[in-house]
């Protein structure tokens, strides 16, 4: 079913106002969640030296964003829920840019590494080569693209407040080499336990230059 564009701005507002009013009780349930397989995965793909410019996109109170700046790097995170924008300046020292996932600005070739944690499902499936499109665009050439969501059988709709789609890995494949990235691995969280305890499917993704 087609979404049209004030189908978009719903999902976009009600998704975001349900993130913003659970902004604190959101942080104080994931801030003590560990990532570092992800931000690992991420970290040793990208080539050259470091340090590296990281997006962290859909940065939610800074979690991430915290690790990789006191790691060195040039962290700038992207967040839509403008409580968690605040608060991760607050709890990152870094640049937060509050931008809708849906209405993108980013500029061109500028990130080594893109780290999307639990936040590309958020977007529609009709919206989703053109979102994967301006990360490719992002990002300068041989970077790399992190990505991990909740896994499904390509379901699609509204869950708990918030918009989503649940992608299996055929699908998160065609949508990614769809926008010009070659998978570098893949693999699902958390780790050493049944797949069907593993919600979670991260994925590497390389640029290829130019």
């Amino acid at each position: 079913m087609k979404l049209h564009p004030q189908d978009l701005q719903k999902i976009a507002r009600l998704t975001l106002e349900h993130y913003n009013q659970h902004a604190e009780e959101f942080w104080e349930g994931t801030r003590d969640h560990n990532v570092s397989q992800n931000i690992e995965a991420l970290l040793r793909r990208i080539e050259g030296r470091p340090p590296f410019t990281i997006l962290d996109f859909g940065c939610g109170p800074g979690r991430d964003l915290n690790v990789f700046a006191e790691q060195g790097h040039i962290a700038i995170g992207l967040e839509g829920a403008v409580h968690f924008a605040a608060m991760a300046r607050a709890h990152s020292g870094c640049e937060v840019w509050q931008q809708d996932f849906l209405k993108l600005e980013l500029p061109e070739k500028y990130f080594d590494g893109v780290f999307a944690n639990a936040a590309l499902f958020h977007v529609p499936s009709q919206e989703l080569p053109r979102v994967l499109l301006e990360l490719h665009a992002t990002l300068k050439p041989g970077g790399v693209l992190f990505s991990s969501n909740p896994r499904g059988g390509n379901e699609e709709g509204w869950n708990s407040g918030r918009y989503g789609v649940y992608h299996d890995l055929a699908s998160w494949r065609r949508y990614t080499s769809t926008a010009g990235f070659v998978e570098l691995t893949h693999y699902y969280r958390p780790d050493g336990v049944p797949r069907q305890w593993q919600p979670w499917l991260a994925s590497v993704w390389r640029r290829l230059a130019p």
